[in-house]
């Protein structure tokens, strides 16, 4: 089969090896040589560092035979020679005393000192490269011809301006790195070779169920489910077989399941329908509540025109109360805007936060001569700053509808009172007004757009059912609860805010 899937796994299981190869061929030729060079002169380092720190700790020049043992100790834990110069004479080339070094091993580092010392001098060292340079030291990679080896030294000072000379062996690592691919190079053909045959063999076993269980399907394709799939394990293709099998078997409810789809798709359409209905009856709405002010502003304007009255205070009067109109519509057409915006998502919430106290006293401040005109009593006692987290605009908006309500049905003894409740990270903010209760059936109904308990009462003084519907509206745009509750004696509006952000 030209598009088998048994050859596509062979040949991507022999792609993988062959790349697997390649690529840590590719890397041990590229990396592998300066990785070995970093391991050698990090390990110079370390010893360096751990030698050095013996000298902090000895004041006098001569180390202590416990002292003299520890920087043993630590050439042999990093496999370096160290060589340490007590002292150092110009001219007499005396480079003084290292330790444990026979006289001829002395001579030889005498030699090996001075060509760092002044450069060139050292005629054994060879193709000298600096690798790696600090404020104390130096590591450096060469041939030594005395030896006839490659080195690397760390040359640099401890304490007190003390010569060290750390040596360790460097072999050339180019013909490992040659030998070590040449080698991967034979284990990836053999490997690519064995893969191949393994998997043409292997896969046949994967691929052999997965031509019965098509050819399966092309006869349940014609309409035959009495065949079934013998199913022998419990893997992949165990389970695509259980599949098949229960496939059949499930025609049935599939026809159900899609009856029920038909049956949820007319429900789909029958909530469409209730949405225009929405929508046609929030038109209605509008042109109702646009109907009344409306006709008093054409009548009284017609009157002005045709100068029913021609005394001063008569016009006077038609002229309030075309303004008094236009500006109702021009408040509701604004709270419609508004609430537009935030049942659309329009609206964008800035969560900030602020004293909700200060905010609560800057509205019935703003609200002091309404209270005076209706002769109602304010109650809020709250004096300490409750700090909240909201979009403090929004909350404004929510505060001037619940006093704006609470104003248009106070009655009775005429009480507004206004409690701050914490509980745990929230703060209730009620708002109290003593009156008549609402209906228990109509509670859920108030937040409704347009919606009025009290029609005649509303138009009294211009509301327009739009306020609580914005409340409402900010309340979900900010995740937070609202509600009413009908008191004894009163109605009581509250919503909730976070103090923690």
């Amino acid at each position: 089969m030209k598009h088998s899937i048994r050859l596509k796994i062979t040949f991507l299981l022999t792609a993988l090896i062959v790349i697997t190869i390649f690529l840590t061929w590719f890397i041990n030729h590229s990396f592998l040589s300066n990785y070995y060079l970093y391991s050698k002169y990090a390990i110079l380092d370390d010893a360096y560092q751990e030698i050095n720190a013996v000298y902090k700790t000895e004041e006098e020049d001569a180390l202590s035979d416990e002292d003299i043992l520890k920087i043993e100790k630590i050439s042999t834990k990093y496999g370096v020679s160290t060589y340490i110069y007590i002292n150092y004479y110009v001219p007499g080339v005396n480079y003084g005393i290292a330790f444990n070094m026979s006289e001829r091993q002395v001579k030889q580092m005498r030699v090996l000192l001075q060509g760092y010392i002044f450069n060139g001098t050292n005629p054994y060292m060879r193709n000298r490269t600096l690798l790696h340079k600090t404020e104390n030291y130096g590591v450096y990679s060469l041939f030594d011809e005395q030896r006839e080896a490659n080195f690397i030294d760390l040359f640099g000072t401890l304490e007190d301006d003390k010569y060290i000379i750390m040596r360790t062996n460097y072999e050339s690592i180019e013909e490992s790195v040659t030998i070590s691919n040449k080698f991967l190079a034979y284990i990836g053909v053999i490997a690519a070779f064995l893969g191949t045959i393994i998997m043409l063999i292997i896969s046949k076993k994967f691929t052999q169920p997965i031509l019965d269980l098509a050819d399966i399907a092309e006869q349940m394709s014609n309409l035959n489910f009495n065949i079934k799939y013998n199913v022998r394990t419990k893997d992949e293709i165990g389970v695509l077989g259980e599949s098949i099998n229960s496939l059949s078997d499930r025609l049935q409810s599939t026809i159900s399941e899609l009856k029920q789809a038909n049956n949820e798709l007319m429900s789909d359409i029958q909530k469409k329908t209730e949405i225009d209905e929405m929508r046609k009856e929030f038109l209605s709405n509008v042109s109702h509540e646009l109907k009344t002010p409306l006709a008093l502003i054409q009548g009284y304007a017609e009157g002005l025109n045709e100068n029913i009255n021609e005394d001063e205070e008569s016009r006077n009067f038609y002229c309030e109360v075309i303004i008094d109109e236009a500006g109702k519509m021009d408040k509701m057409l604004k709270k419609l805007l508004s609430l537009n915006e935030l049942e659309f998502g329009n609206n964008q919430v800035n969560f900030e936060r602020f004293d909700i106290v200060e905010l609560i006293r800057s509205v019935l401040e703003s609200a002091e001569i309404l209270f005076k005109q209706k002769e109602v009593v304010l109650h809020f006692d709250q004096k300490e700053p409750v700090y909240v987290w909201a979009d403090e605009f929004l909350i404004e908006q929510v505060v001037t509808n619940y006093i704006s309500n609470a104003l248009n049905h106070a009655s009775g003894a005429k009480i507004i009172e206004i409690k701050l409740i914490r509980h745990n990270d929230v703060v209730r903010v009620a708002v109290f007004n003593t009156g008549e209760n609402i209906p228990e059936e109509e509670l859920d109904k108030i937040w409704i757009k347009f919606y009025k308990v009290d029609k005649a009462r509303t138009r009294e003084y211009g509301g327009s059912g739009i306020g609580l519907s914005i409340v409402k509206a900010i309340m979900n745009s900010l995740n937070r609860d609202c509600g009413v509750i009908n008191r004894q004696v009163g109605v009581e509006f509250w919503f909730e805010l976070d103090t923690k952000a």
